[in-house]
């Protein structure tokens, strides 16, 4: 055997070694392969590093112990780093993915056409522009108070416009700090839980019962209408609040939004109400929890262009930080917030921010309907199949996520065989949050034709 060809066999063995190691969470510990000179008779002989050359250079900086608790990768790349070995395993296989919620549409014409504008004019003198408001261009702020908050008290100046609502909801816990106390829906948007970890405003992940000790987990399940029952949650400082959920899809009504107002005065917290589906929600559910009478002095709200125009690899959402909103020393929360959005970010994307002023133009309005709409169609399809296979079924009015239970059953285990047998990617539901065990998430961003198969290898495996 030739040097090169001995040297080529060492490393696939051992990348392949390192790879299959990596795929299932193992620790390795990797040896050194060593170049060894032929032999005329054929006899090679082992040479052995020593140990000086086998220990890497490490700083003095320790490891942030709050990092250390999360428990194994954040939900959806490792839902992608599953799919990809599915598709190594299957190479010839037709994947369909319905786990992350991707939007999978093409962002409306009137809506690019002004993007290419803006982005054309920066090459020359007269369109060019630098650094903008941290804030957010005044017009869009002002747009975006008239278009979703009409008639609610809000104004341009307590909206921020950001790069979507998953950065502001890390930039509100780095306002909050790690000296706070939080309480998460249980099931929610796994974003909430991680971002509090690493702020150091949890105890250790507690593997018996899969929650993080001093996180308040509010149970929302369909024996409590999706909404918990607040007599039962002890008081927080924060209280992180998804409606539509994700991933239920499940809104919640005036009324009960009425009591978590209620509930956050009594208690003296604040509300973090991620609104980021408020455009799929229907008849008189709330799409913003300024709707409630109060929420102005208890109340932030985060929200997005990503599931409206297609925005989700654009990167365009707002914050609403209300002035009536105090510290209890009275101290308004939009001053240290704006302070905060001003050390750590330069302002959204000045092409993004002209997508984001021609969806707020009348036809921009309508083509984000349409979008919407076409999403809310996959959603019923899923929700149909699904029911006429005799699941149990929720969401799908108000949300594109359809939740389908499972009972018995682990998600992951679901979530693996749906996968194996049908080549459809799910979300399992436990990676939400304990109350998530037994359900699967199956997302309607898809193309309609791939839904339709979807639904079609759906009823082969259930039928």
């Amino acid at each position: 055997m030739s040097v090169l060809q001995h040297n080529h066999i060492a490393a696939s063995l051992s990348s392949s070694t390192s790879s299959f190691f990596a795929q299932n969470g193992f620790d390795v510990l990797r040896t050194q392969i060593v170049s060894v000179p032929p032999k005329k008779a054929g006899v090679c002989k082992c040479v052995a590093t020593s140990p000086a050359e086998q220990t890497a250079y490490k700083t003095k900086v320790s490891r942030n112990g709050n990092i250390a608790k999360l428990q194994a990768g954040y939900l959806f790349p490792e839902i992608g780093r599953r799919k990809a070995a599915h598709m190594l395993k299957y190479p010839d296989a037709q994947v369909i993915s319905l786990g992350i919620g991707d939007t999978t549409e093409p962002i409306p014409d009137v809506i690019t056409s002004a993007m290419a504008k803006r982005a054309l004019g920066l090459s020359t003198v007269e369109g060019y522009s630098g650094y903008g408001a941290e804030q957010g261009e005044k017009e869009l702020r002002a747009r975006l108070a008239s278009a979703f908050y009409a008639n609610l008290s809000i104004e341009e100046d307590d909206i921020f416009v950001s790069d979507g609502a998953k950065s502001d909801i890390s930039r509100l816990q780095v306002l909050f700090g790690s000296n706070v106390t939080m309480a998460v829906q249980d099931p929610s948007y796994p974003a909430y839980v991680d971002s509090s970890v690493i702020m150091g405003q949890t105890g250790e992940f507690q593997k018996d019962v899969e929650k993080f000790a001093n996180i308040e987990y509010m149970k929302c399940t369909p024996e409590n209408d999706f909404f918990p029952d607040l007599s039962k949650v002890s008081r927080t400082d924060i209280i992180f609040f998804c409606s539509p959920n994700n991933p239920t899809g499940s809104a919640a009504s005036r009324e009960q939004l009425i009591q978590l107002v209620k509930f956050a005065k009594d208690n003296g917290s604040i509300i973090v109400y991620d609104s980021a589906y408020a455009m799929y929600v229907s008849g008189d559910t709330p799409k913003s929890i300024f709707e409630i009478p109060g929420a102005k002095e208890v109340a932030i709200e985060t929200a997005s262009f990503s599931k409206y125009a297609g925005f989700t690899g654009v990167r365009l959402g707002w914050t609403v930080v209300p002035k009536e909103l105090k510290y209890s020393d009275g101290f308004p929360v939009a001053k240290d917030f704006n302070r905060i959005v001003c050390t750590g970010f330069n302002g959204a994307s000045n092409i993004a921010q002209s997508g984001g002023l021609a969806c707020l133009s009348p036809q921009g309005l309508e083509a984000m309907r349409e979008v919407v709409g076409f999403y809310k169609e996959n959603t019923q399809i899923i929700v149909d199949t699904f029911t006429s296979l005799g699941f149990k079924v929720y969401g799908g009015k108000d949300a594109p996520y359809v939740w389908v239970h499972f009972p018995g059953q682990s998600s992951w285990d679901v979530f693996s065989e749906i996968l194996e047998k049908t080549h459809v990617v799910t979300t399992p539901g436990s990676g939400f949050g304990p109350a998530g065990e037994g359900f699967v998430r199956v997302s309607a961003f898809g193309h309609r034709n791939n839904v339709l198969e979807a639904c079609r290898r759906f009823k082969e495996l259930y039928k």
